[in-house]
């Protein structure tokens, strides 16, 4: 027996219901960086003045990022003639900060210049800067169509601005600009057994880079 008109009609309006449904309305297509992570780093570096060597990017507290430092020779030097090489077990760096162990632990072997998040979207760059802006300088690199909208302007520039974040955006050829300026005047904690942890992994990072010796003369 065929089927009735009233049950092939109820089918077919059921199927193009569906069919309608998976179909977007719009496909935006993503916003993608104009240049590597790490070039990207080292303009943006540059743009604002921060003088240091920009190792690779990294995961730091679970963060990815890249940091600016310069090796602290002097402090390096007593550390190898102490043999006391970087120490990334955190157990042992938190017992640094004990004032029963102070006097005993090395010294802070890398200046920390600044901390970059290069990453498409506001949000995701913010996230990884935000525990380092607690210690010093930190910045956002996004590219230049993400700086463009009405999300960036309403929710990213007044948190920027409320942790001291510099923003620097990139166009579509890789050339940066500054955006926002960092808050100089923020308040910055002190050393704390968190700090002292990552200037331990960033003094490792410069003994791997080519242009930092591991050893002096």
């Amino acid at each position: 027996m065929a089927a009735t008109p009233q049950n092939t009609d109820r089918s077919t309006v059921a199927g193009g219901a569906k069919r309608s449904r998976s179909m977007p309305s719009r496909v935006v297509p993503p916003i993608e960086l104009p240049a590597s992570v790490d070039e990207l780093a080292r303009t943006a570096a540059a743009q604002l003045g921060w003088n240091g060597v920009v190792l690779p990017e990294t995961t730091i507290l679970g963060r990815k990022v890249c940091v600016v430092a310069k090796l602290r020779t002097d402090v390096h030097a007593e550390r190898i003639a102490m043999g006391a090489g970087p120490v990334a077990d955190r157990a042992t760096v938190d017992t640094w900060t004990w004032p029963e162990l102070a006097g005993t632990a090395p010294a802070p072997a890398a200046e920390i210049i600044g901390v970059l998040a290069v990453a498409r979207h506001w949000r995701t760059a913010m996230a990884s800067a935000v525990p380092f802006a607690r210690y010093g300088e930190a910045a956002l690199v996004l590219p230049s169509p993400a700086v463009l909208t009405e999300d960036y302007v309403g929710n990213c520039l007044p948190r920027a601005r409320a942790y001291g974040l510099a923003i620097v955006s990139a166009d579509p050829n890789a050339v940066v600009d500054l955006d926002l300026e960092g808050r100089t005047e923020r308040v910055v904690l002190a050393e704390d057994p968190v700090s002292r942890l990552v200037n331990e992994i960033v003094y490792d990072h410069l003994l791997r880079t080519a242009e930092v010796p591991a050893e002096l003369d």
